[in-house]
């Protein structure tokens, strides 16, 4: 196992009718933003709960924040957090609105040329305006995590950010909210917490045993109520195990003492850019490719994850980590997920290659586990995908 630090200072507030208890945790004399997305939440009675709560709290609103949070909505909220002299901010969303809400903490305190620079230059954000979130949508964890992606529709970008100062101060969870998010997005949300583990989880073995162990168990909780859920979203046993799971995929603890690849995510989210197809989506369309192509660096923990998520203990080692490819891909497929890029737009000849050039534009030198894969790897992955 590898040395790791862990700290994550974000309070979770979890179950029935925890809206309520949103005022307690925000500072009596705070000037709030209250972020929210395309309005969703004034048809299912969140909206009518968080009002209820901040009655005796001084607040704006900022609605129409997208599902990719776009950079130049969020300069406008931006506006708004300066006019109004904003002091606090709360998000009231999916990944999404946290996401904006993570880069308006940073941009808020900003002393640089232009908002676009944090993302641009990579640099970790170590102070931010004070947030919590009210959590509307399981998927990416970004209730319990300090990072965030933004897209900039312009330039058709999608870039990610992060650091110490942008954890939620809290975030209140409260499953109920599952009942009224529609199909497709709950398929997302599984597809992407899913993704997310393996992402921590299918690299090479570190003999963390414990961890993978913890990753293990967040998949297996996730393929035994997905199909719960889409059958039932009011299944409140179900919808507060796939809550926590999604939180658990991504608030840092599965990932410490081991190597993460994240290779899937940096394809996708070009995917998303250039395309506008859903972030989860693009995960399960590059992933199979991704670990065929990198079948040799991965079969070890392939083999593990086909013998302890999938119970497949036929065969060779070789033969378990191809069946394990296999089966993921089905696991995705039978949620209604399209695992090929020509599935989502007709115009994909040339998309490896415009992804190929932007990393090397960019200068990554490296992605995956072992920083090993350069910009042609990218390009053979993603010509895979079609």
């Amino acid at each position: 196992m590898n040395n790791f630090e862990f700290k994550n200072p974000t309070k979770i507030i979890f179950g029935k009718d925890t809206i309520a208890k949103l005022a307690k945790e925000i500072p009596t004399d705070a000037k709030v933003l209250v972020l929210y997305g395309g309005g969703s939440i004034k048809k299912n009675g969140i909206y009518e709960q968080v009002q209820s709560a901040l009655k005796d709290i001084d607040y704006v609103e900022f609605g129409g924040i997208p599902a990719n949070p776009e950079y130049t909505v969020l300069l406008e909220a931006l506006q708004v957090i300066k006019n109004e002299n904003i002091s606090y901010l709360l998000a009231v969303g999916g990944g999404s609105v946290i996401d904006g809400t993570k880069f308006l903490s940073a941009a808020a305190l900003f002393e640089g040329d232009t908002p676009w620079d944090i993302l641009s230059n990579r640099k970790p954000t170590l102070k931010g305006m004070p947030f919590g979130t009210v959590l509307t949508l399981p998927a990416t964890g970004s209730e319990m995590n300090s990072g965030a992606v933004i897209t900039r529709a312009e330039t058709k970008e999608k870039l990610g950010m992060g650091g110490a100062g942008l954890f939620p101060q809290f975030s209140i969870l409260d499953p109920q909210v599952i009942k009224s998010i529609p199909k497709r997005q709950l398929v997302n949300g599984i597809t992407d917490a899913f993704t997310h583990v393996l992402e921590q989880y299918m690299t090479y073995p570190a003999g963390a045993l414990l961890q993978d162990r913890f990753a293990e168990s967040i998949m297996q909780t996730l393929i035994e109520v997905a199909p719960k859920i889409l059958k039932d979203p009011t299944d409140y046993e179900a919808a507060s195990n796939f809550m926590w799971s999604c939180t658990m995929a991504l608030n840092g603890l599965i990932q410490k003492g081991v190597p993460t690849d994240w290779a899937v995510h940096a394809m996708g989210h070009e995917l998303t850019a250039l395309y506008g197809i859903d972030h989860a989506r693009t995960l399960a369309i590059i992933a199979p490719s991704h670990y065929q192509y990198n079948f040799d660096t991965k079969k070890e923990k392939l083999a593990q994850y086909a013998e302890r998520i999938w119970n497949i203990t036929e065969g060779s080692l070789e033969d378990k980590a191809y069946d394990a490819i296999e089966r993921t891909e089905q696991f995705f497929n039978q949620m209604g997920i399209d695992t090929k890029l020509s599935k989502y737009t007709e115009n994909f000849d040339g998309t490896a290659e415009v992804i190929s050039k932007r990393f090397t534009e960019r200068g990554w030198v490296g992605l995956g586990e072992h920083q090993s894969l350069k910009p042609e790897d990218v390009e053979h992955i993603v010509q895979m995908a079609y």
